[in-house]
């Protein structure tokens, strides 16, 4: 076993060679075909560069997913399809809006996903001495299923300001309620009981997010 990396918390410059490890170690595995055992960390700081590196398409995607989602229906509809809403989003330069906390949502979402799964696998060969290629397919879909869980417990209230921000208005003469991501932070903290206010709609993405991620790590 490879032996663990403790980080320092105030120490930015060990912070930031781990980073740098748990990235360079991952794009070592993938081009050299060579199994890395990186550290707890590491893997973490793996995940959360893959989060950063997807957030550029999830952000504007989501964000024009959301409003045509939220736009209203028959003669009031703002936009036509998704093209459409790229143009005006673009032309208005709003098509970006929410992506500072997308960035963040997606870093600590993809580090501990693939925190929890590679921690759930390597206890499991550990306890019952199996190899990690001799682990049963439920139980690898198991613990696929709980690293969904933990994504989204880790991320759920930036994801619920990034679709407060993303829903927002930006058009001409359309009243605009949150002035930044900290000010969506602060608003809801106030308005909406405090914490209470950033976990709605968590219990479908819960019940969404098992099978959903079982399936990913198991195919």
């Amino acid at each position: 076993m490879a032996e663990e990396v403790v980080v320092d918390a105030g120490g930015w410059k060990q912070t930031g060679k781990d980073l740098f490890a748990g990235a360079a170690g991952g794009i070592a595995q993938v081009l050299l075909g060579k199994p890395a055992l990186l550290s707890y960390p590491q893997l973490y700081a793996s995940g959360a560069f893959a989060g950063l590196s997807n957030a550029y398409l999830s952000g504007p995607i989501e964000h024009v997913r959301i409003r045509l989602q939220t736009q209203p229906h028959g003669a009031g509809r703002l936009y036509t399809g998704p093209l459409d809403c790229v143009r005006k989003l673009a032309k208005h330069g709003a098509l970006l809006r929410g992506q500072t906390v997308t960035l963040l949502r997606e870093a600590q979402a993809y580090g501990v996903w693939f925190l929890t799964f590679e921690y759930l696998m390597r206890r499991h060969s550990r306890t019952t001495n199996t190899a990690r290629s001799d682990i049963p397919a439920p139980m690898i879909a198991l613990y696929g299923g709980l690293a969904g869980e933990a994504l989204w417990l880790s991320s759920y209230p930036f994801d619920v300001v990034k679709s407060k921000t993303q829903s927002d208005g930006f058009l001409a003469g359309e009243r605009r309620r949150y002035k930044s991501m900290r000010d969506c932070f602060a608003q809801t903290w106030r308005e909406e009981g405090g914490m209470r206010g950033f976990w709605k709609g968590v219990g479908p993405t819960m019940v969404r997010a098992l099978p959903v991620s079982a399936g990913t790590f198991i195919v």
